[in-house]
């Protein structure tokens, strides 16, 4: 196992070496990578920020872009013939039909090669011509991203931790009935385990669909082509020690410890390592409308996924031996357009505050990471409307359930987020003094002047951020 390991990070760090000689002297290449939590947009996210690399009219906050040097941009199949291509046309055309609707969410890797032209700026400008950057955008599920977090730990403390997450959770009652009904140690049954696996991924659903972030093993919400494989068929169970090699216990653990082998190293070998820059999209408002437990899950979640980046700066020696680390790391929190622009600012101290713990960890390490509030696609308009001799800032949108247009007021965000992250943190099921509102929008129909991409809230910051060095 331990060389294993070591052959997979020396042949990580040959083909980085070779992709920093080949980008140092002919063509450089951004290999950013792009996931978030469930229901966080990526999909969205890669399509309207390549729509706006295209026609860059609503990009003045790329630098770049603001000083005329991009010339131009244009799509090229992308350098991974077996990885298949993210579908931005037909995304895009969801977005600006007639009557819009938004794409289906990301179920896979894929990839996309963005080449852009570009005149050197400063001292370079007047010696040198332009050159051609490739940003290589890869899509995978967030789901995935924290299967790494299982590679340093044993079945046994994985089981023993969700299960005992499973106790305060309305969801995990009927699997944590079926184990206390199964004996681990007899002997092996496929049906058993079968059923076993069957409740474990009911539970994991349920979870996320309440809002949870912790549901590993990814795989099991997206199995794809490993769908009714041994390699899935698992499930937490309490540790014994009496249990023999042909127990259930056994299988499980060994079938676990296949699903880290089999599954999550590759897809950390094959596409994750390769990652320079990242972005972590988070619906932290649809979090916040769940309840604390769900805040303080995601902010747990938040510091397993910084511990798999393995963050800091790309030294010629760090690639040869380690592979690529990733320089640049940006948490956004999307949905901003669901407020009035007047409480973007505190929901991106909400964004750092949760992220504080792993910011730390990753600058210290050497990477840069910030916090923002985002839209992809600005979906609403904002207005003020009369209330109680007030006035409350709200954002008008078309509601996705009815089709009908609406205009909304989530409630106030504390301009302090510690108050936000006390009740997470001291488990809380409910906000005590508060109470927030979440609406699911339908993209709005879009009139775009030539040169302008799809509307925003910050997506040129977010681009200058991750690659405007670069540019």
């Amino acid at each position: 196992m331990v060389i294993t390991t070591i052959a997979d990070g020396l042949m990580r760090g040959v083909e980085g070496v070779g992709d920093a000689v080949s980008g140092a002297f002919y063509e450089p290449t951004i290999r950013l990578g792009v996931t978030g939590l469930a229901r966080a947009g990526k999909t969205v996210f890669i399509t309207s920020l390549v729509a706006n690399l295209l026609d860059r009219g609503r990009m003045a906050g790329l630098s770049a872009q603001r000083d005329g040097r991009i010339l131009a941009a244009y799509l090229q199949p992308q350098p991974d013939d077996t990885i298949p291509r993210f579908e931005f046309e037909p995304h895009r055309d969801a977005l600006t039909a007639h009557v819009p609707h938004w794409p289906e969410s990301t179920r896979a890797v894929s990839e996309l090669r963005l080449s852009l032209r570009v005149q050197p700026g400063g001292f370079f400008r007047s010696i040198q011509g332009p050159r051609v950057v490739h940003l290589d955008i890869v899509d995978y599920p967030g789901e995935w991203l924290l299967d790494l977090g299982l590679m340093d730990r044993s079945y046994a403390d994985w089981s023993a931790d969700v299960l005992d997450r499973l106790e305060g959770r309305a969801e995990g009652a009927e699997y944590l009935s079926l184990v206390r009904e199964t004996d681990v140690t007899e002997k092996f049954d496929e049906t058993v385990a079968r059923t076993l696996a069957d409740r474990f991924t009911a539970y994991l659903i349920a979870a996320r669909d309440a809002g949870f972030y912790d549901c590993t093993p990814g795989r099991f919400l997206l199995p794809g082509e490993m769908a009714g494989s041994p390699v899935l068929t698992f499930a937490p169970l309490p540790s014994d020690g009496s249990a023999r090699r042909s127990a259930l216990l056994r299988e499980m653990e060994r079938r676990f410890e296949a699903y880290k082998a089999r599954v999550v190293r590759p897809f950390f070998r094959d596409h994750f390592s390769r990652i320079d820059r990242q972005i972590v999209l988070v619906d932290a408002l649809g979090a916040i409308h769940s309840g604390p437990r769900a805040v303080e899950d995601m902010r747990l979640a938040m510091a397993e996924i910084l511990g798999a980046f393995r963050p800091g700066r790309n030294s010629f020696l760090t690639q040869l031996m380690m592979g690529k680390r990733v320089e640049k790391i940006l948490f956004a929190a999307t949905k901003a357009d669901h407020l009035h622009h007047t409480q973007h600012a505190r929901l991106t101290g909400i964004m750092e505050a949760l992220i504080r713990e792993a910011r730390d960890r990753a600058q210290f390490a050497g990477a840069q990471t910030a916090a923002m509030s985002i839209a992809a696609l600005r979906a609403t308009t904002e207005e003020m409307r009369a209330h109680n001799g007030g006035q409350l800032p709200c954002v008008r949108g078309i509601l996705a359930e009815t089709g009908k247009q609406a205009a909304f007021y989530p409630g106030e965000l504390p301009d302090d987020p510690t108050r936000i992250l006390a009740s997470a943190r001291a488990g809380e099921t409910e906000w005590l003094q508060d109470d927030f509102g979440h609406m699911n929008f339908a993209p709005a129909p879009l009139t775009l002047k030539p040169g302008d991409g799809p509307p925003h809230i910050r997506l040129d910051r977010a681009a200058e951020f991750l690659i405007g060095d670069r540019l």
